[in-house]
């Protein structure tokens, strides 16, 4: 089974406009957006990542449903937004 994540988008490295600095469950990752090149999201954007890949836009309310239900499984902490991420490198 294949799984996409909700990322927050956090902010653009100067050097790459085809990435972005991405909150992923309290954790900030360089992330791609080559595949929503044509509709790049911006900074407070939700989307889904697969692989590193941002692989689409959601909206706020699908994004905390799919936090909850993440963290139903126990693949998540209910509270992802506690100000201590970190870059993941």
């Amino acid at each position: 089974m294949c799984l996409a994540v909700p990322a927050r988008i956090y902010e653009f490295p100067i050097e790459d406009e085809l990435f972005a600095i991405a909150d992923i469950l309290g954790v900030r990752r360089k992330i791609s957006l080559q595949l929503l090149e044509d509709d790049l999201p911006q900074v407070g954007d939700w989307v889904l990542i697969h692989v590193g890949f941002a692989m689409s836009r959601i909206s706020d309310q699908h994004a905390q449903d799919q936090l909850r239900m993440l963290a139903e499984l126990g693949e998540a902490a209910p509270d992802v937004d506690d100000g201590h991420a970190q870059l993941a490198e």
